[in-house]
């Protein structure tokens, strides 16, 4: 081969090698998403079941059931509640009233937590629930 075609062969290898490289990337990104979603979107169906995302509101009042570890409430946008379950120890920001997103899934109806974070002051509301509940109120 002459030396023209030993580039040619390694310009064409690099750029499958980048083409592989960028397909791989963009895949492992996709699949590591966790999309958010308000009580309203997930009792519309739009929340993918079986599948983990984020979940968020304002816990209803009167809803925190505890046993042991164990924690069941509701999380309301004003318009639609959700139950969500919850086994671990809960933020100390964490009571009725308080804005909050949680992750995890949907099973049979009820939402299993992984992760709940609640909101850090008393003013701050995370973007995504403030949102969630502008358009409950709509």
């Amino acid at each position: 081969m002459t030396k023209r075609q030993n580039r040619m062969v390694l310009v064409a290898l690099l750029v499958a090698g980048a083409i592989l490289a960028i397909t791989l990337l963009i895949q492992a990104l996709g699949s590591n998403t966790n999309y958010f979603y308000s009580p309203t979107e997930v009792a519309q169906g739009k929340a993918p079941v079986g599948k983990s995302f984020r979940l968020g509101g304002l816990v209803a009042k009167d809803s925190v059931i505890r046993k042991d570890m164990k924690v069941t409430f509701k999380v309301t946008d004003n318009a639609n509640a959700f139950t969500i379950e919850y086994t671990g120890i809960l933020p100390d920001l964490f009571r009725e009233g308080q804005g909050i997103i949680t992750t995890g899934s949907l099973v049979d109806g009820t939402f299993m937590a992984t992760e709940v974070l609640a909101k850090h002051d008393e003013n701050y509301m995370p973007p995504e629930v403030a949102d969630a509940l502008e358009k409950a109120k709509k």
